[in-house]
């Protein structure tokens, strides 16, 4: 090996040595701040989301497809709709789930550990019923108010979607007896076969336009779409609901369908999450959903969607962020978890910067000190050689062999050029000493 690049081999191991304690620290301090604020999230997260063939579970779909890019697994849990989402919440058992506004029965205040990330879109009430059952109360076959529903065969969905609990409002409202009416508590799916085959008269379910039944019931003939005149009135006493018209033609232009504009009255959903789902998921899910639910529908313009606006909920902070200023800098050109993990420990890794700063200066005084020990200790040799020189001249012999033995080992000690002179220093003044002996007799 060359002696230039033995000599650089070894400052640089010297200087890696010295370094040694100040790198431990530092790793130290980032293996604790990583531990402590745990910027990795989970890659595996859970998300409620509706029964087969809903707009919750092509959301899900959606959701799912979107965040495996980022390597993130999404796994769906179907359910009978926002009431038991929302229970699932609150019981654990679920990450994140999609809940229609007035799904709960208690406050939404009272309602701990859970936080919105915003709502997504609105869920208008749709109430088919069959023509030909309406014609049997009114000439027209067209049905104007609930209270006419208690003649008819009416499916309001499982407890557990949120709908009954909203029927039961309006309902109420409306000052008709329960006892009344004649309801069917089926799923979405099964209440659509036995509407269609003529067991039922009309069903009522909350869901987003882009659900498939919903789009097959407007299509199809002999099935009318309940017009709600008085949906301001019921906004204005229900604070969970809005007005909104479903536009003539929306459905299909060339067949004019619906053919008249269409009053109905809906339900914002929000996609809520646990309190104690990791930060880097809430923000991801809020992320996607600017990309699902910003461009323009049946009922809203493009950018209404996601909002934060009216929550019954707690908003996150992480997901306000997201959604006011879209993706962070660093994840737009960076993978999302080194983007990340960056994010999350860019504060703590400048506290650490700035206290390793001031330690690092003790590297340079280390690592001379570590050079120079080698040349110092044939110093001290040499000092105790020349003490017993002045006092003890008749040993001059055996202080002459322990000479030749501290230069002998002279040469094998092996510093960097910059420290060179110090050990031939030690080599003249090894020469110094010895001139001192006395002549041999």
């Amino acid at each position: 090996m060359p002696q230039a690049l033995r000599n650089t081999l070894l400052s640089i191991r010297d200087l890696l040595i010295s370094a040694g304690p100040f790198a431990v620290l530092a790793v130290g301090l980032l293996v604790l701040a990583y531990l402590w604020l745990d910027p990795a999230p989970p890659r595996r997260v859970t998300l409620a989301t509706g029964p087969a063939q809903s707009a919750y579970d092509a959301f899900g779909q959606r959701y799912k497809k979107a965040l495996a890019a980022d390597g993130i697994e999404v796994v769906l849990l179907a359910t009978e709709g926002s009431s038991a989402n929302l229970q699932l919440l609150r019981d654990g058992k679920a990450d994140l789930g999609f809940v229609q506004g007035g799904a709960s029965e208690a406050s939404a205040t009272e309602v701990e550990g859970i936080e919105s990330l915003g709502s997504l879109f609105v869920e208008p009430v749709w109430l088919f019923y069959r023509e030909s059952a309406a014609k049997k109360l009114t000439a027209t076959g067209v049905l104007s108010s609930l209270p006419q529903l208690q003649q008819l065969r009416l499916n309001v969905g499982t407890p557990g979607s949120g709908v009954p609990s909203l029927v039961d409002k309006l309902v109420e409202a409306n000052r008709v007896d329960p006892r009344t009416l004649q309801l069917a508590r089926l799923e979405q799916t099964p209440a659509t076969v036995a509407f269609l085959g003529g067991e039922l008269d009309a069903l009522v379910f909350a869901s987003a336009p882009e659900s498939l039944m919903v789009q097959m019931l407007l299509q199809t003939p002999g099935v009318k779409l309940m017009d709600f005149a008085q949906s301001e009135a019921y906004s204005r006493r229900f604070p969970f609901l809005t007005p909104v018209l479903l536009p003539r033609g929306v459905v299909d232009l060339a067949g004019d369908q619906p053919s008249q504009d269409v009053r109905l009255v809906a339900t914002t959903t929000a996609l809520l999450a646990r309190d104690s789902t990791h930060p880097a998921l809430v923000q991801l899910f809020a992320q996607e959903a600017r990309e699902l639910h910003g461009p323009a529908g049946w009922f809203n313009k493009a950018g209404s969607f996601p909002s934060i606006e009216h929550s019954e909920y707690p908003i996150s902070k992480e997901a306000s962020r997201a959604i006011a200023s879209g993706p962070p800098f660093l994840q737009r050109y960076l993978p999302f978890w080194l983007a990340n993990l960056v994010e999350r420990m860019w504060l703590v890794l400048g506290i650490i910067i700035a206290v390793m700063l001031p330690l690092s200066r003790i590297v340079p005084p280390l690592y001379q000190f570590r050079i120079r020990s080698r040349v110092f200790r044939g110093y001290g040799k040499l000092r105790d050689i020349e003490q017993r020189l002045q006092t003890d001249s008749a040993s001059a012999a055996q202080l002459a062999r322990e000479l030749d033995a501290l230069e002998a080992k002279t040469h094998d000690i092996n510093v960097p050029l910059s420290y060179a002179d110090e050990l031939y220093a030690l080599r003249n003044n090894i020469a110094l000493v010895r001139a001192k002996l006395p002549p041999a007799a």
